[in-house]
């Protein structure tokens, strides 16, 4: 037990330290209509589970769901007492990771139960909110189980805004042709999933709460400020399903600018390579070219004795005429291919 106190007339009334305490202001002789118990209990055991069971007759099947946990959120009402399944959720920027919490709250016509599972849905902030509004506490359980869903909704909207930085800069990177921007990309889609998961099931317990709250005189201004909650919660829904339609549009055009920066690639590696097969033509070719006359003079180089042509006049220029000759048909035909 994290907290726990008994309330009348809109203020607290008694603070108490144990269920059994609790139990006992509650019930004591001195008790007056309009009275009711808030416990806060975090991460009870069996022991606890079963004592606020036995003395609120909380329904076995919310019981059930409380000690598993790993809820979605829902509401379930058994006879005059309501169970709702909220995820208060935060969203760690560092990380780029939403945060989820799990809190049950048990609503009888005298009592209200919180049971946390997860350290960050601190409520402290909302029981010092309505002790600070007695009007609005006056209104009994009904007014702290508003108090809860206020408090979850606007938690919402920071996860929410911290989600539209991250693809707004996602965006940026996309275009800039950041290479990991995938893995990120892929990363938040399962972030977001997780708190579409968490907020669109909200409307449905908005919705049934706004029918199952009695319809006497003083829950009138109770509805409007939960029709606001409602309001509030479905922009956020709005706003995470444009953001899941979004980060599947910005991946396939990831894609597609993935693609189209490999087939340039692809692009400029063929033309260094056509390049390179031009070069080694034009370099071939007037390798050929003078080969001809290098074999010649190399034949002509021997110092040897009897050579038929060393004795005539017309051998040099006919050796000349016979390099230049060949020369000039390998110029003639490597150039008629293009090699040059």
């Amino acid at each position: 037990m994290v907290g726990g106190a008994v309330y009348a007339d809109g203020r607290r009334e008694r603070s108490c330290e144990s269920l059994e305490q609790a139990y006992h202001q509650l019930r004591s002789a001195e008790s007056r209509p309009g009275r009711f118990a808030w416990i806060g209990l975090y991460r009870p055991d069996d022991a606890e589970i079963r004592s606020a069971r036995e003395e609120f007759g909380l329904h076995s099947l919310a019981v059930e769901d409380t000690v598993d946990a790993h809820q979605r959120p829902k509401l379930d009402r058994y006879d005059d007492m309501l169970f709702l399944v909220l995820r208060p959720a935060r969203y760690d920027d560092e990380q780029e990771s939403v945060e989820l919490g799990e809190l049950h709250v048990f609503v009888g016509p005298d009592f209200v139960i919180t049971v946390r599972h997860a350290e960050k849905s601190d409520l402290t902030p909302v029981r010092q909110r309505l002790e600070n509004e007695p009007d609005l506490l006056r209104y009994g359980p009904d007014a702290v189980l508003y108090g809860l869903l206020d408090r979850v909704v606007d938690d919402l909207l920071p996860v929410e805004r911290g989600l539209q930085n991250d693809l707004d800069e996602i965006e940026s990177e996309v275009f800039g042709g950041e290479p990991a921007v995938s893995r990120r990309i892929y990363g938040l889609s399962r972030e977001v999933i997780e708190f579409q998961r968490a907020t669109r099931p909200l409307l449905d317990v908005l919705d049934a709460l706004d029918a199952t709250v009695e319809h006497h005189e003083g829950d009138v201004e109770l509805r409007r400020h939960l029709r606001d909650v409602r309001d509030h919660a479905a922009q956020v829904v709005e706003r995470v399903e444009s953001h899941r339609q979004l980060l599947s549009n910005i991946l396939s055009v990831n894609a597609s600018l993935l693609s189209q920066r490999q087939n340039e690639q692809a692009t400029r590696m063929t033309e260094t390579s056509l390049r390179q097969n031009e070069d080694m033509k034009r370099i071939s070719s007037w390798a050929a070219i003078l080969f001809t006359p290098t074999l010649v003079a190399t034949v002509y180089g021997m110092n040897f004795t009897h050579m038929p042509e060393l004795d005539q006049p017309w051998g040099y220029p006919m050796a000349l005429v016979a390099m230049l000759l060949v020369g000039v048909v390998l110029y003639g035909v490597f150039h008629r291919r293009g090699w040059l």
